[in-house]
């Protein structure tokens, strides 16, 4: 802000009846401008308060004359909420110097910071606001005889912006972000996260991946601490932080890639393999100079992989389809897989969720020909185990040492030597997966629990909807496969605000998680759509279904995509991440893509309503909704406890030069442009770009687009349902076209932009916030993943720093503005 100087005066205000000769109040004043005159004068309570009581204790009968100080604060300005401040005072009086003070005088309170050591440079963070609001500021100067003068400035905030300039698409090997912004590696795959572990050597050489950083970042969660070690949903420089590692580039995890002498993989192979998925629980701090790291020796860092033991509870809890070899009485499991999108809880909970599960397990052929007719083949065959094979990356195939099963248990193949109802091998082990699946970040003691309430599906996340005391809490779900559903859990139990902070997390989450209703979506093409509820008995739920003969409440949630059939629910393209904006609790989806979108046998609907060539020039054209699409809807009544909804389309993914009328139906432009939208998070609304006119962010997952550019992070300021039209396009696809009305939101324009391109072959996954939001956190995962070690095709994150050298890494970013300001606004 620009200083100007701004002189003081005193006046009573009395009209002059005294014609004596006696001195005025005034002369005196000008003669001789003392503390405690100027107090009694009205400089007024706050700059008493500041200055403290010496100014009166400093006061003397020396009648010397004294000129006041001469200050300036600055002209008014302008700036926008989020934005960092600085307010810069001057003074000048005869040389003693008494101190200076900055004071707010009115408008939103916001926290001054001293930046130098006079005191007379302050910052602080633009509040939120609605509309355009002033904020008014005394600057306070006194010298060492307490003469005291002080001058205002005023500052209009208005609504937040995006506050960037778009990065261009790239295909470099580095992370780009945005003029003004820094982004620094914090933690990678491999990185030892107990005392005593070496460092990681990135040459396949490594083992002991239980202490060490998994594979394939994504999904997470920032959980504060306070200095003493504590929950502190407050802290903004030190955190509990849970990542998810969905999978692995097994090619880099080994001194020349994957062996397998004979057709058998070796055990130490598989089981470093194993336990580079699942879950890091680890401490991230921020160091002195700003700098975000994480602490190697904490108390709070641990691994959970798919060896981890685990606890049911629900309604599934002991059912027969999870009893195992491992747990003959159906409450305990051994670990969690290819954990992608995640959730939380009020209370302080981690909810991960379990997605491409099915893959890792082996069935043969004689499995197959045994169950051939039952209901397990129903159940396998619609989750995509209908068939004979070895599994993903062939585990079962080593031997572990006597005794251990932890690699035998991805072989559902039943043993027809052993107990019929599965006590004796892991015929059931696949219904222990699919599962969201609660943490408590804070205590290492507990085992996570599997949370069957929720239902057993692709999990892609579980994130919640508003949570309002006395009101049902809800989680929105997708269900990651092609032509899959979106789901709604909501609780028996109405939320009481005291829970937030329990101090038993666990037990709290057995109130809220382990009783209520499941739901899946229909949408109409009218815009309106239902919830329909997935409960036992109703309709065609029961044990006289055609399909699938259902025998209770545990039955259906285990087959939840069975029950959805059943109730006609709305196949959507490839449903991924959900978020709800804080402010209207509307939640939006992502709908990343799907190939088998077409004219005739899987015809496009209102909801999922383009059926295109998208004209790939590498690697050949991407049929069907190849781009993807984000659709929002908003509940009945805004509350969670809904049972219908009216939804349109926020977003189309769509190159900026194909056809506006039939396929770029958002309009994007060489700034926003985007190709399969997959993760998805709105700002926390403890800052700026959480309110109001919150920020969404979108991350991308790409195959049809990456010919012109590395996946990429976008940040937007969406309207509401319903601000844009309805409109019917024609799509065309191999030879045949077709009409499809839809619902189309407000084009995004200037208000969606891109901020973040990754590194070559990566994915751009996981996102969270410090709570005041001048810290984002992002995942890049698995650069370089059509690479081997005798073909490394990225460097990341080695390249950020210019070491274009070494096997790539999966790892997460911190992005920070350079002056301190709200990321994004």
């Amino acid at each position: 802000m620009t200083d100007t100087t701004i002189n003081f005066g005193y006046s009573d205000g009395d009209v002059d009846t005294n014609r004596s000769a006696n001195i005025s109040l005034n002369e005196i004043v000008a003669e001789r401008y003392s503390r405690r005159q100027t107090l009694f004068g009205g400089i007024g309570a706050a700059t008493m308060a500041l200055f403290g009581t010496s100014m009166l204790t400093a006061c003397g009968d020396d009648d010397t004359a004294n000129a006041a100080p001469v200050v300036t604060a600055g002209s008014s300005g302008a700036t926008s909420s989020g934005r960092l401040v600085t307010l810069t005072g001057t003074a000048t009086d005869d040389g003693t110097g008494g101190g200076v003070v900055w004071a707010q005088t009115s408008g939103p309170t916001v926290t001054l910071t001293v930046t130098n050591a006079t005191g007379s440079v302050v910052t602080f963070l633009a509040p939120s606001v609605s509309a355009a609001t002033d904020l008014k500021f005394q600057f306070t100067a006194r010298d060492a005889k307490g003469a005291t003068t002080t001058a205002e400035t005023t500052l209009t905030v208005s609504p937040a912006v995006l506050g960037f300039t778009a990065v261009a698409k790239s295909q470099a090997d580095i992370v780009s972000v945005p003029a003004g912004y820094t982004a620094t590696v914090v933690y990678r795959t491999g990185d030892p996260i107990a005392t005593g572990v070496s460092a990681y050597a990135n040459d396949g050489s490594d083992a002991g991946f239980s202490q060490r950083a998994g594979d394939h970042h994504d999904g997470m969660y920032y959980f504060g601490l306070n200095a003493a070690g504590s929950p502190d949903p407050t802290s903004n420089t030190r955190a509990v932080m849970c990542i998810n590692h969905e999978n692995i580039n097994q090619a880099y995890l080994h001194p020349a890639g994957a062996t397998s002498p004979g057709g058998v993989r070796p055990y130490d192979e598989v089981l470093k393999e194993v336990e580079c998925h699942g879950i890091s629980v680890i401490e991230f701090a921020q160091g002195t100079g700003g700098a975000w790291g994480y602490v190697q020796n904490s108390t709070f860092n641990r691994r959970i992989t798919p060896l981890t033991p685990t606890t049911f509870s629900g309604p599934a809890k002991g059912a027969a389809f999870l009893k195992t070899a491992f747990s003959t009485d159906g409450t305990k499991g051994r670990g969690t897989v290819n954990n992608c999108a995640n959730g939380y809880t009020p209370w302080s909970t981690y909810l991960t969720c379990e997605e491409n599960w099915v893959g890792y397990f082996r069935r043969d052929a004689s499995d197959v020909t045994a169950r051939a007719g039952t209901k397990d083949a129903v159940s396998l065959a619609r989750y995509g185990k209908g068939s004979a094979n070895g599994g993903s990356f062939n585990w079962t195939t080593a031997t572990a040492p006597a005794g251990d099963t932890s690699i035998a248990k991805f072989n559902i193949t039943l043993d027809p030597a052993k107990p019929a109802d599965g006590t004796g091998d892991f015929r059931n082990e696949i219904y222990q997966y699919g599962w969201v699946v609660e943490i408590d970040p804070y205590d290492k003691t507990q085992a996570p629990r599997k949370r069957t309430a929720l239902g057993r599906m692709n999990h892609e996340g579980a994130w919640p909807g508003k949570f309002i005391d006395g009101r049902k809490p809800a989680w929105y779900m997708g269900d990651d496969a092609t032509n899959e559903y979106l789901y709604k859990f909501v609780s028996n139990t109405p939320w009481a605000a005291a829970d937030a902070s329990a101090t038993s997390r666990l037990a709290i989450g057995d109130k809220y998680l382990d009783a209520g209703t499941l739901y899946v979506a229909k949408f109409n093409a009218d815009g309106s759509g239902q919830w329909l509820p997935l409960t036992f008995g109703s309709g065609p739920l029961t044990a006289a279904n055609a399909t699938y003969a259902f025998a209770d409440q545990a039955d259906v949630l285990a087959n939840a995509r069975l029950a959805a059939d059943a109730l006609g629910a709305t196949k959507m393209d490839r449903p991924e991440w959900t978020a709800v904006n804080p402010v209207t609790g509307e939640m939006y989806l992502t709908l990343t893509n799907n190939s088998t979108r077409n004219i005739t046998t899987n015809p496009t609907d209102a909801a999922n309503p383009r059926a295109y060539t998208d004209p790939k020039t590498t690697g050949g054209a991407t049929n069907g909704n190849a781009n993807g699409h984000i659709i929002r809807l908003k509940e009945t009544g805004d509350t969670t406890e809904a049972t219908g909804f009216a939804w349109d389309i926020y977003l189309f993914g769509s190159g900026k030069d194909l056809d506006p009328a039939n396929i770029n139906l958002s309009g994007l432009d060489d700034t926003n442009d985007l190709s399969s939208p997959d993760g998805l998070w709105f700002g926390r609304p403890q800052n700026a770009s959480g309110l109001v006119k919150p920020l969404l962010w979108i991350e991308t997952d790409d195959g049809a687009y990456t010919d012109v550019t590395n996946c990429m992070l976008l940040c937007g300021q969406p309207g509401t349902v319903g601000d844009g039209t309805t409109k019917t396009i024609t799509n065309s696809l191999s030879g045949g076209t077709a009409t499809q009305a839809t619902r189309i939101g407000a084009a995004p324009g200037a208000n969606l932009r891109r901020f973040l391109v990754g590194p070559k072959e990566c994915e751009i996954t996981g996102i969270d916030s410090t709570p005041d939001g001048r810290t984002v956190f992002v995942n890049i995962q698995h650069p370089g993943e059509n690479g081997n070690p005798s073909n490394i095709t990225s460097n990341w994150p080695q390249s950020q720093a210019g070491n274009a050298t070494g096997r790539p890494r999966s790892a997460t970013i911190a992005i920070t503005k350079n002056d301190g300001g709200v990321v994004g606004l």
